[in-house]
């Protein structure tokens, strides 16, 4: 799944259709959907993409009448931008091979939820191979109502304080590394940025979240700030063949120090990387650095 320095990357990427018009839709899985194709239709075609937000892992298209598209890639979900000039791609890559592979052949295809027609004669595909992907329209009351209730504060943000995470923490007996990736406590950060942060902060991810001592909150915040920071720098991390809307993969791979890493030694004492699962996912840790 695209965490957010992946997503912050689409959504740079594709800046390139602001102020664009909408010139046509097709809905082809009503299942990826929240409302009718003739709903999306008649509220889209003909409006001007004006921004494109994000929160946490969640891409927001401003629309010029006033609506917000919301577009979430989930685990396999895929952007792919194509124009005479341009090719932008975002999200899970179905090969490592050629660009027509990695997005499961030549467009729309039986991957392809959706169809966005721009005008200049561009056009956005919606794909996603396990349909947990999703689009909504909605207004502003219930998008504000939609990021109050389901997204924490998130890194490289004023909200993300060793304050704000010390009270999500205290009260808190499950393990550090779930509180860490319920997004709403926390938005944005997941399985992989997880795992690294706790390794900077020397904390186990097993322990149980109200056991943090401030100290350590401290550098947490600091060490997630640093991670997010860099890995935005680098267009992401290649996993599962993740490639970013340029259609190249991201490259902070090269600076992983825990995930992904069983059995190798750590960079820092040389004993071995374990794996186990934790909180329904894979989870990479040092057992003499972190305690």
């Amino acid at each position: 799944m695209p965490e957010l320095p992946e997503v912050e990357t689409i959504k740079r990427d594709l800046n390139a259709l602001v102020n664009k018009k909408i010139v046509a839709f097709k809905l082809l899985s009503p299942k990826t959907a929240s409302h009718s194709a003739a709903f999306f239709k008649k509220s889209l075609v003909g409006q001007k993409l004006i921004d494109i937000q994000r929160r946490g892992k969640l891409l927001i298209l401003v629309m010029q009448n006033g609506l917000y598209l919301l577009i979430h890639l989930k685990m396999t979900g895929q952007l792919i931008y194509q124009s005479r000039e341009t090719k932008i791609i975002g999200g899970h890559s179905l090969s490592s091979g050629s660009y027509e592979k990695s997005v499961g052949g030549k467009l729309p295809n039986k991957h392809t939820r959706a169809i966005f027609n721009f005008s200049g004669g561009g056009q956005l595909f919606f794909n996603d191979l396990r349909k947990f992907g999703y689009l909504k329209l909605v207004k502003k009351e219930e998008l504000d109502k939609i990021l109050q209730n389901n997204y924490g504060p998130e890194p490289l943000t004023p909200e993300f304080t060793a304050t704000k995470l010390k009270n999500i923490l205290k009260s808190r007996k499950t393990n550090i590394k779930a509180v860490l990736l319920n997004q709403k406590l926390i938005a944005g950060l997941g399985n992989i940025y997880v795992d690294e942060a706790l390794f900077a902060t020397k904390i186990k991810p097993t322990r149980p979240a109200n056991k943090v001592k401030a100290e350590e909150i401290e550098v947490l915040v600091r060490e997630s700030n640093k991670l997010i920071k860099k890995a935005i720098n680098h267009r992401g991390t290649t996993f599962n063949n993740y490639v970013d809307s340029k259609g190249k993969k991201g490259n902070f791979s090269q600076f992983l120090q825990v995930y992904g890493r069983k059995g190798e030694k750590c960079l820092v004492c040389g004993g071995p990387i374990s794996r186990i699962k934790l909180a329904g996912r894979g989870t990479h840790y040092c057992p003499n650095c972190q305690k």
